[in-house]
């Protein structure tokens, strides 16, 4: 699992609309929401994406972006952004290889089968690129209400 104080695991990923997302793009500009979720038009994915959309221009004033991240393709992405009138970005990462770089895939029974499974994490990365929060196994409800209570005593402490 990763730690505060560390530097966060880079990644280039496709959004919704197959534009290519890099961490490093966000570098010295903006500090970074990278929450991890299981699955697409989910009930508490839907509500943890629709919470964080809706408090949008409150991490835009803290300097954040609010990126969202799970194992579905891009066309699952842009219907399921295009439902609920998201406006986190959402980056697919099919093969799980960014997942596994956070420590948030786990292998869980299924039917019998090990199948690959998000934990929902957050992480909150600042401007430099180190992780000043790990968050996993967290509750999808008011969660983006508690991170934006963390990301507020970020900027107190600069």
């Amino acid at each position: 699992m990763l730690q505060p104080g560390q530097p966060a695991p880079g990644f280039d990923l496709p959004d919704a609309d197959m534009n290519m997302v890099s961490l490093e793009s966000f570098r010295n500009r903006r500090n970074v929401v990278l929450y991890f979720y299981p699955k697409d038009d989910t009930p508490g994915c839907t509500h943890e994406a629709i919470e964080f959309s809706e408090m949008e221009d409150d991490f835009g004033a803290l300097k954040a972006v609010v990126v969202g991240v799970s194992m579905d393709d891009c066309l699952s992405h842009g219907a399921f952004r295009d439902k609920h009138g998201l406006s986190v970005r959402l980056l697919a990462d099919v093969e799980g290889e960014v997942c596994r770089r956070y420590g948030v895939l786990h292998d869980k029974e299924v039917d019998g089968r090990k199948k690959p499974c998000v934990v929902r994490s957050t992480f909150i990365i600042d401007r430099k690129g180190v992780l000043k929060h790990a968050l996993y196994g967290v509750s999808p409800r008011g969660h983006a209400q508690d991170v934006l209570g963390l990301l507020k005593g970020i900027g107190k402490c600069r």
